[in-house]
């Protein structure tokens, strides 16, 4: 599998890609915007993940990253010294499939790697059928059961469980959402309106909807199925 990796101090990028190759990953590094940029026009089809450190010399990793995602449907990884909400909403908006903040343990981004390849790989795999606890997606029959009964639901809020079921272990922002559910039935579909749908689809879902144990909300950063 081969790596993307975008990192402008080099000390770190040689670690990184060090350890990325002793555990058996193909790297190629760029230490700034205009190489990564050159690399993504070229080559973007063969790489199997990208991680892109958020500040550049000559640029950002959210700019990369949007690029990535115009492009082809592989996971971005942001690396950041920066924890704080407004910059991680911003790289989940953009697409980002994961974070991590520096300093970091190699082994731990190791770990979030894998996860969000194995995420990936499970994604891409043909699913008839898609379980959430005690609910049960058919998606031939565009059916969906609670303890085997059947609940009827709405264009709209199957096109949303859907978006949730497979993205599980994902955390989805709001924007995120609202740009893959845009005028599925029809309807126009603003922050309140999705507010209100999640609500319903709580409602509907849950054993105790005031205390969702399905669709979770990640305070600041969106909402989340699965672990």
């Amino acid at each position: 599998m081969k790596i993307l990796l975008v990192e402008d101090d080099k000390t770190i990028a040689s670690g990184l890609e060090y350890s990325l190759q002793q555990d058996q990953f193909e790297t190629v590094l760029c230490h700034d915007f205009t190489s990564a940029r050159a690399v993504i026009e070229v080559e973007l089809v063969t790489f199997t993940l990208c991680l892109f450190d958020l500040s550049l010399p000559d640029g950002s990793g959210y700019e990369l990253c949007k690029m990535v995602k115009a492009r082809s449907d592989i996971p971005v990884i942001f690396l950041t010294a920066v924890d704080d909400e407004v910059n991680v909403v911003m790289g989940l908006d953009m697409g980002a499939d994961d974070y991590i903040t520096k300093p970091f343990r190699i082994r731990e981004l190791l770990s979030r790697i894998k996860s969000v390849l194995r995420r990936y790989h499970k994604q891409n795999q043909p699913k008839p059928i898609i379980e959430l606890d005690n609910i049960r997606i058919n998606t031939l029959e565009g059916k969906v059961y609670k303890n085997e009964n059947e609940i009827t639901l709405t264009a709209l809020e199957y096109r949303l469980l859907l978006i949730f079921a497979n993205h599980i272990g994902q955390i989805l922002s709001r924007n995120q959402l609202l740009e893959q559910i845009w005028d599925v039935a029809g309807d126009f579909v603003n922050d309140n309106t999705l507010t209100v749908y999640i609500k319903r689809l709580r409602e509907k879902l849950e054993e105790n909807p005031q205390e969702p144990s399905i669709i979770k909300t990640v305070r600041g950063l969106g909402y989340k199925v699965g672990d």
